[in-house]
């Protein structure tokens, strides 16, 4: 038996009623709301509101902006009253969230101008909505229902922006025995868009990490009223410089918890062990920032370990909380901090060197101090020596092997400290000795902290989907003695092999990398030859397109105090550069000044980090298309970083989302493998299917044994989660996919060639292409980023759907998913839940180097070559447009104008981009002339109208009206005529958005 929404409702409320909801069947519309609303507020505040009193609050609270309505459900606020006199009040209890009132209501109906809208199951707090439970039938995607909250909230006119609903905190969806829950936000981090940068969407889970995908499960872990109170007061973050509200990862609670427990009970020392890429900084800051309210805490130090890390954790702290942390320009400002008693003082970001110089009585600064007759810092640091100090130490496993670490224990006799750490020292891979007595022990991360409170391993994260599993091709080279593990090859042949595989392993481009090299002298060595190496390609092949290289290591001899502070965590670039320093100065400088003319910068090797900052941005700028880069910077040659030569740098602690290959030409093992790796497993969509490692020093033992360290509980079962199938596994699945491609075709009597996908009937059989189709294409991105592929199977994944098939089958997928996405806006469909759960992933279908330019360069060729010389042919140049998803709202004004076009005719790129131009131009005022006529409407009164939609990206009702008013229609007759225009008018104004949004025109497609 089916088990139908209704039921599912049922059953929810049921739950909700024995977690001790008050339910309150009545409240089904918006007055029943306030008024129940008004009662509450009533009773928190101990006041009687009169009804204009009232109504004025509902006036001054309401807001469409959800980050300031957040704030008011937290804070404390103040209301002028009738009579003059101020009232201050909280909508909740905001000293203990769980004495709150807690009520459930079911099928609430909000009635606005734009809006009939039905929410499923609704949640309150002291009769304030706070979260919305959205449901579906058993064995429905909940990932449609997200869309449609996004959707539905996005929509100008909607319930959230002019109610109550606009406190609403959490979304919940789930189909029974999958759920999910997000947080709200405002527009621009609420959204589904054609990148498929979604909102973060979270699954809660147990303690040891496990999956809470069941309702009933997830109510008993996630809805008790007292942790549904704590999770919405205490572990959602208010990012204000985004003003955005962020929900914490139940791994990021439960740190939080263990530590804030380990600090009440004053229960010794501890550690976290979670994963890179998992968000240690937000963790870090919840706890610190929940330590400012306990009154038995002096100080909470959080202390990391190189400059640039203490100006970047200090930027993260304050996009958090603006103002939560102060800067210690220097070690006199630090002290000064620790002994104030101002409230900001309470939590202070430092390098453990900054704090290392105080606590150290034979410290130049203390001596010098000292020599003239002033209190040393550790002299005026005595008054804290018996207070309680909680320090948390970001990625403790780099600086605090060391005698900071224990200046700081002994110094500090009552402190507490809690590091961070993505990757932990085990006895197997720990190098410093701890001798006590006789015995003599490698110290791990556990002896300096004692006891790990809380383990989310890099198998956890990948299970979740919070980082990418791995590719690693470990390069043989041809020839009868290949090199023993962990060997240098000849770097011309590793440069050869790179520039040979860099457009695969990147996915066109669209991704950068990074090459780890040996030694300082080794990544000056690369740089030259990937300079003469790609001379020589250009040479031979004209059209080849070089890489842009960059290369990044600490320069040698005097440096700033913050290139200083930065080589401290460098071992290899700091033992280097004290040989023939000159010489690497000299090859820095030049690197330098090749970056310079490359990219227009005036970078001086004096000002060290400037570059160094400017390089990190360069690699992260590969989110962005070209042109928008060249608008920025018109006069630079190139924008873009495709693989920066390193040494140390950039290998622990930088993040970028585009970054998704690694070159390795240095022997790496345990935690310094781990890390390196981990720069590449940044989560993006499908176009990333995974993290890519080209090894050049054959150390497969090495990342074996690094994963089996560092796998947790899992550690059988890991080669199996860290790292993807081998080629003829997923070549296999491609043939399998494609055979069942083929078997659908035949179903509905095709034979199987792409055209004939536009003579399938009904949106069945559309959605089953949609849905078959796309397997197809996933796998094949998944095995286009492969760099490791024989002859025999690149041959084999030719066979199965030879690149001209591909590219027709890509366009006709993108015709169909326009058409059923076209059809889903349409109101009344009798198939509509079905369209409803069907998802289009376009992302899949946009190539990173065929983009605007590079089509119009082609066109240009076909246009100055005769026929049959030109690169492609018109009708290979109209099917590559129509396989491309960027081109998805424009490919039939391309195809036309290209249509019109003669080979040979002689125009070059210019004049062929001057002309697209002049022919939409002409196509858009001939299609307004001719639908001005049909609707009897000026001409230029509706290209106005237009000209402001589009301008604005702001579509305005009552400019609709004036537009119309000439007509002198009455009220029935001007409402179809008004839905008539715009059944035309929407189309054409969201093709010529161009894939942008326009505000207010949801109205009309639903």
């Amino acid at each position: 038996m089916t088990i139908t929404e209704h039921q599912i409702e049922q059953g929810l409320l049921a739950k909700l009623g024995d977690l001790k909801y008050s339910y309150r069947p009545e409240i089904r519309d918006r007055a029943a709301l306030e008024a129940n609303f008004r009662e509450k507020f009533q009773q928190l505040n101990r006041v009687n509101l009169t009804d204009e009193e009232f109504s004025r609050l509902l006036e001054e609270i309401v807001t469409p902006d959800v980050f300031t309505a957040a704030q008011t459900l937290r804070m404390r606020n103040s209301f002028i009253r009738e009579d003059g006199t101020p009232l201050n009040y909280t909508l909740v209890n905001i000293e203990d969230w769980c004495k709150n009132s807690f009520e459930v209501v079911n099928q609430l109906r909000i009635n606005t101008d734009n809006s009939h809208h039905r929410f499923d199951v609704v949640l309150l707090i002291n009769g304030v909505p706070v979260v919305q439970i959205e449901l579906k039938t058993l064995g429905i995607n909940p990932r449609r229902a997200i869309e449609q909250i996004v959707e539905y909230k996005n929509d100008p006119g909607n319930g959230f922006t002019r109610t109550l609903l606009c406190f609403m905190q959490v979304f919940i969806v789930s189909n029974r025995d999958s759920t999910y829950y997000f947080a709200n936000n405002n527009a621009r981090h609420f959204s589904f868009n054609a990148d498929e940068r979604f909102l973060p969407i979270y699954q809660f889970a147990a303690l040891d990490n496990t999956k809470i995908t069941g309702l009933d499960d997830f109510a008993d872990a996630f809805l008790p009223k007292c942790t549904l109170g704590q999770m919405i007061s205490r572990y959602m973050v208010l990012v204000a410089s985004e003003q955005k509200l962020l929900m914490m990862r139940p791994y990021q609670i439960y740190a939080v918890k263990n530590i804030v427990k380990c600090i009440e009970e004053n229960s010794g020392n501890g550690y976290i062990w979670h994963t890179t890429g998992s968000g240690k900084t937000l963790t870090s800051f919840k706890a610190s920032t929940l330590l400012k309210a306990n009154p038995n805490i002096e100080k909470c130090l959080f202390v990391v370990d190189r400059k640039d890390l203490d100006r970047q954790t200090r930027e993260e702290f304050n996009r958090f909380q603006e103002g939560c942390v102060e800067s210690n320009t220097n070690t006199g400002e630090l002290v000064r901090r620790m002994l104030s008693d101002d409230a900001a003082d309470k939590v202070i970001v430092c390098t453990i060197q900054k704090l290392g110089l105080a606590l150290d009585e034979g410290s130049k600064r203390n001596k010098s101090r000292e020599k003239r007759g002033l209190a040393t810092y550790a002299e005026q640091l005595e008054a804290l020596r018996e207070k309680r100090i909680v320090f948390i130490f970001d990625e403790c496993h780099r600086s605090q092997f060391g005698e900071n670490h224990q200046a700081i224990k002994e110094f500090f006799p009552k402190a507490q400290l809690f590091g961070f750490t993505g990757t932990p020292i085990f006895e197997a891979n720990a190098s410093v000795k701890q001798i006590s007595g006789e015995t003599q022990t490698l110290k791990t991360t556990q002896d300096l902290f004692q006891q790990s409170l809380h383990e989310y391993t890099i198998t956890h994260a990948i299970e979740d989907r919070n980082v990418l599993r791995f590719h690693v091709d470990y390069y043989k080279p041809d020839g009868k003695n290949p090199p023993k593990p962990g060997e240098a090859l000849a770097k011309r042949a590793i440069v050869d092999a790179i520039l040979a595989k860099h457009d695969a392993a990147t996915g066109g481009r669209k991704f950068n990398a990074i090459l780890a090299t040996a030694s300082i002298n080794d990544a000056i060595a690369y740089h030259a030859l990937f300079e003469e190496a790609q001379a020589e390609k250009l040479q031979a092949n004209p059209s080849f397109v070089p890489l842009n290289i960059a290369a990044v290591f600490s320069p040698p001899g005097d440096v700033s105090a913050d290139v200083r502070q930065l080589q401290e965590d460098l071992p290899t670039e700091l033992e280097d550069n004290k040989q023939e320093p000159d010489a690497k100065k000299a090859a820095l400088q030049a690197i330098i000044a090749s970056y310079n003319a490359r990219f227009d910068t005036n970078h001086r090797i004096e000002e060290f980090d400037l570059y160094y900052q400017d390089v990190q941005q360069r690699i992260k700028d590969q989110q962005w298309p070209d042109a928008d880069l060249r608008k920025a910077n018109p006069k630079a040659p190139q924008h873009k970083i495709d693989i920066t030569i390193v040494v140390d740098m950039l290998l622990t602690g930088f993040d970028s989302k585009y970054l998704n290959t690694l070159y390795v030409d240095k022997n790496l093992k345990h935690h310094g493998l781990i890390q390196a790796f981990s720069r590449t497993n940044r989560v993006l969509n499908d176009t990333k299917p995974f993290g890519h490692i080209l090894d050049f020093r054959g150390q497969q033992e090495a990342v074996d044994a690094a994963i089996a360290l560092f796998s947790g509980a899992k550690a059988d079962e890991a080669r199996k989660i860290w790292l993807v199938d081998k080629a003829p596994a997923v070549i296999e699945k491609l043939q399998e996919a494609a055979l069942g491609l083929q078997s659908f075709m035949q179903a509905y009597g095709l034979s199987g060639k792409p055209e004939e996908i536009a003579t399938l009937k009904g949106d069945e059989a559309r959605i089953g292409f949609v849905e078959v189709f796309k397997q197809v294409q996933k796998l094949q991105t998944q095995l286009d980023q492969y760099t490791d592929l024989t002859p025999e199977q690149e041959a084999a994944i030719q066979a199965t759907l030879p690149p001209d098939e591909l590219n027709a089958f890509r366009g006709q997928y993108l015709e169909t998913a326009r058409r059923l996405r076209d059809e889903r806006a349409k109101p009344g469909d009798d198939k509509r839940e079905q369209l409803e759960q069907l998802d289009f992933e376009f992302v899949l279908f946009a190539s990173a180097t065929i983009d605007y330019d590079y089509i119009m360069k082609l066109i240009a060729d076909f246009s100055t070559k005769k026929p049959g010389k030109a690169t492609m042919s018109r009708e290979q140049l109209v099917s590559l447009i129509a396989s491309d998803a960027k081109f998805i709202d424009e490919r039939e004004d391309i195809t036309e104008y290209v249509m019109s076009l003669k080979a040979g005719e002689g125009l070059d790129e210019r004049a062929i981009r001057a002309g697209y131009q002049q022919f939409k131009a002409v196509k858009a005022t001939r299609e307004l002339t001719e639908l001005a006529a049909k609707h009897g409407l000026p001409t230029a009164a509706l290209q106005s109208f237009v000209g402001e939609v589009l301008e604005r990206r702001i579509f305005d009702g009552e400019q609709l009206t004036e537009l119309l008013a000439p007509l002198e229609l009455g009220w029935k007759a001007r409402t179809q005529k008004e839905l008539a225009l715009m059944s035309e008018l929407v189309p054409m104004l969201k093709k010529r958005a161009g894939g942008r949004d326009i505000s207010g025109l949801q109205a009309y497609e639903d």
